[in-house]
């Protein structure tokens, strides 16, 4: 008769002996075979994911402020060519350069830069957001989504027009803001620092893709919308 003898209990219970596979020399080498691969196809992946091209037909556009030169030329040939009803530039105060600018809001500088490279007043709205310390795209698309209630405008779908790999988490704010009954789409506009194919090589492609990342992670998992 085989007596079974009780292992004593160790650390109040919280723990046990007991046993566990691990892998050989092959197995670690798989292992790492399969990390490397996931690795590289991370790096190729990302940079598209971030910058999404998603458009939604008609409509009208919203573009942010702080666009770069070449993305607002950009922004007038895609307007022209959709034919959008009106392009809304959004953003808050200006950070940098105020001093030496007359305008205030990166709203304000949008618009009237559209205005100088070839739209008219009919087609174009500044709507400056307020000052925030954080989520400043969710607020940017807050002060549109007021803006359109307090003049009764309701579109039914909205193209975000963004640079590069910022577009998936601009479309994403956008879309927590404007609420499910606007359609929100997106269009990225390639950035020029950046080559999408070998973004890692550059220290703004790096820069860009990794901030962006991690803003995009936040606000998917951590971000709540404001009582509004």
């Amino acid at each position: 008769m085989n007596l079974v003898v009780d292992e004593p209990k160790r650390f109040w219970s919280l723990v046990r002996k007991g046993r566990c596979l691990v892998p050989t020399w092959r197995g670690w080498l798989v292992l790492v075979l399969i990390l490397a691969l996931l690795g590289v196809i991370s790096l190729r992946s990302i940079y598209p994911f971030l910058a999404v091209n998603d458009p939604r037909p008609g409509g009208v556009m919203v573009a942010e402020g702080w666009a770069s030169d070449r993305t607002l030329d950009f922004i007038v040939a895609e307007f022209r060519r959709n034919h959008y009803a009106k392009v809304y530039v959004t953003g808050g105060p200006v950070e940098i350069g105020r001093l030496l600018s007359e305008y205030t809001t990166y709203a304000d500088r949008g618009a009237a830069s559209l205005l100088k490279i070839g739209l008219n007043t009919n087609e174009v709205q500044a709507v400056p957001a307020p000052t925030t310390r954080q989520d400043r795209i969710y607020t940017a698309a807050s002060a549109l989504r007021n803006w359109w209630r307090e003049h009764g405008v309701a579109p039914h779908s909205v193209n975000v027009i963004s640079e590069g790999p910022h577009a998936r988490r601009s479309r994403l704010f956008y879309r927590k803001a404007l609420g499910k009954e606007v359609q929100v789409g997106v269009v990225a506009f390639p950035s020029r620092d950046i080559d999408p194919k070998r973004w890692w090589r550059s220290s703004a492609g790096f820069r860009s893709v990794v901030d962006e990342s991690v803003g995009y992670v936040y606000a998917v998992l951590f971000f709540q919308t404001r009582g509004e």
